[in-house]
């Protein structure tokens, strides 16, 4: 049952249709203050339709609403409070956690659409940096919100797979490599090759063009040049899948830039046909002047397609493929004139699903106020943090709760956590500053803290031996009165998931759980939940529907909930 729209619906009756009910819902507040009511419906829209004065109108309507639902309804000034009934909302809360259990939040209307979602994306023959995590766990999350609103995700790994950066790299393996050492320790020697071509490059410009050669014939299919790639490309999916399988993110597909070759052709060829190719200082450009946006280069004088070509290329494989509702793209904010372009191009193009193209940017990882660098060496290892974040979490344990059963998988899932909620807690365009210590904190806005209050409420089940098997399906001697700010959020749970899937926002569950871990942790220190009394079968099924939300919230954020810690 979803209240903010009874009560809109209610609404629409007393106001005889004027408004549409949808816009009434739109308008219906959750007031900040509960002293204000549980829902609150502002009366200035209604103010020139009726014309009459805001307060005047809220008056009428508090005489003409009227519902088993609400236990009052107050007028201050230009807004009608509404004060639900706490025992009928609680339990019907309760019993559709009990029963909906991990289901409970979801919406139906995605219908069954595919979302392909283009994220994570790391350089092949580079570490996996803490660069690369925004964009895995950011896209990671999206794909789990919006199943939970009934879309079917496809998660695609775009590899950085191609490009001159391999032509230097085989430049530099050629004069400086060691076959062994690249076999020991693949990412460490090929990322040292790397860092040593640029800064040679520095005072012998020449290996510049010496890259650009081997890159060219890599493009023309040289053996040697395209089985150093093939070695390069293979031996950092190894490594990328360990550190894949730490945060447990799987993928749908790791068709990477290289994939693409073939099919860009095909790509020049119709915009040739559409008559949108235009030259521009001997390249072939799409002009964007309408649009507002430079041109979009799709040749290089040389012949050599673009970054943009690829893209484009990507695109209509997916659609055709995948036959997308929408086509996510997690990719930095740095990119987002490149997306622009993209979208403008395909539908200047005639491609009218390029409006369900969405570029879903992000802020940047920052170490000590700077972006991180692979190329100048300034970088920080992703796997290097989760394991470090894995030992300190297990110092914690240690410290903490020394006889816990299986010390090393919960600090795994703390450790792991930790790391992947301090990304998610902040609004994704926003810079990071990495912490490790702000992250693992067992207080604050942390995952640990989450995880600790889901653990914690699990005990309570534990100790009291409830199940929810056998849970009274509807009698609970309880007022609910001093459980009510605890129902009021997982009466929120729902209206949580479905802005973040609105808005690809992932900290918005975030934020809920912490919320919500906060106010429970906060009842629990006021109420004797395990003391003998009519009340306890009532609160413990509150402790139980606590538990299914902290859980599935940390879920949708790609985080496991341990349950002793």
């Amino acid at each position: 049952m979803n209240f903010k729209k009874g009560l809109a619906e209610v609404l629409y009756q007393a106001l005889e249709g004027e408004l549409a009910s949808q816009n009434i819902e739109q308008l219906i507040e959750k007031p900040k203050n509960q002293d204000h009511g549980d829902l609150a419906f502002p009366c200035f829209s209604l103010a020139k339709l009726k014309r009459k004065a805001p307060n005047l109108i809220a008056q009428e309507l508090s005489e003409k609403i009227q519902s088993p639902t609400f236990e009052k309804v107050e007028v201050v000034g230009a807004y009608l409070n509404v004060f639900l009934n706490k025992k009928l909302v609680a339990e019907h809360i309760i019993n559709s956690i009990i029963t909906e259990k991990g289901k409970y939040g979801a919406h139906d209307f995605g219908q069954g659409g595919n979302v392909t979602i283009d994220m994570s994306s790391p350089n092949i023959a580079k570490p996996f940096s803490m660069g690369h995590l925004r964009s895995t766990v950011i896209g990671n999350a999206i794909a789990l919100i919006v199943e939970k609103c009934g879309y079917k995700p496809i998660k695609i790994n775009h590899l950085g797979d191609w490009g001159t950066q391999f032509g230097k790299l085989i430049s530099a393996y050629k004069r400086w490599g060691d076959v062994e050492k690249v076999k020991a320790n693949p990412i460490k020697e090929l990322l040292a090759l790397y860092i040593k071509f640029h800064a040679e490059a520095e005072t012998n410009p020449a290996l510049e063009d010496e890259g650009r050669g081997w890159f060219k014939k890599l493009e023309d299919g040289d053996q040697e040049a395209h089985s150093l790639w093939q070695w390069f490309r293979d031996e950092s999916l190894k490594e990328f899948s360990r550190i894949y399988q730490l945060m447990n993110v799987e993928f749908d597909s790791y068709a990477g830039e290289a994939f693409y070759n073939d099919k860009m052709d095909r790509v020049v060829q119709l915009l040739e046909e559409k008559q949108l190719l235009v030259e521009s200082d001997q390249a072939q450009v799409v002009e964007l002047t309408e649009e507002e946006l430079p041109p979009c280069l799709i040749k290089k004088s040389d012949g050599a397609t673009l970054y943009a070509t690829r893209d484009l290329a990507a695109a209509i494989y997916r659609k055709e493929n995948y036959d997308f509702a929408q086509s996510l793209y997690v990719v930095g904010h740095e990119q987002s004139l490149h997306f622009k372009q993209l979208i403008a191009v395909l539908n200047k193009a005639g491609f009218e699903w390029a409006d369900k193209m969405v570029h879903i940017p992000f802020g940047m990882m920052l170490k000590d106020g700077k972006k991180m660098s692979t190329r100048k060496g300034k970088v920080v290892l992703l796997e290097e943090v989760l394991n470090e974040s894995i030992t300190m979490a297990r110092y914690n344990i240690e410290e903490k709760n020394p006889n816990l059963a299986d010390k090393d998988g919960v600090a795994k899932q703390v450790g792991v956590g930790a790391v992947i909620f301090h990304d998610l807690k902040n609004n994704r365009m926003n810079d990071i500053e990495f912490s490790l210590e702000e992250m693992l904190r067992f207080e604050g806005e942390t995952g640990p803290y989450v995880q600790y209050t889901f653990a914690r409420a699990s005990s309570i089940l534990r100790k009291a031996g409830w199940k929810a098997e056998s849970a009274p399906a509807s009698v609970y001697q309880t007022t609910w009165e001093n459980e009510w700010k605890v129902i009021s959020m997982l009466m929120d749970f729902s209206s949580a998931i479905k802005r973040a899937c609105e808005n690809y926002d992932p900290s918005q569950v975030a934020k809920y759980i912490v919320d919500l871990a906060q106010v429970f942790n906060k009842y629990y220190a006021e109420v004797k939940v395990l003391e003998q009394s009519e009340e306890q079968s009532a609160r413990l099924a509150l402790v139980y529907s606590v538990t299914v939300v902290l859980k599935e919230g940390l879920r949708l954020l790609g985080i496991e909930a341990p349950e002793e810690m």
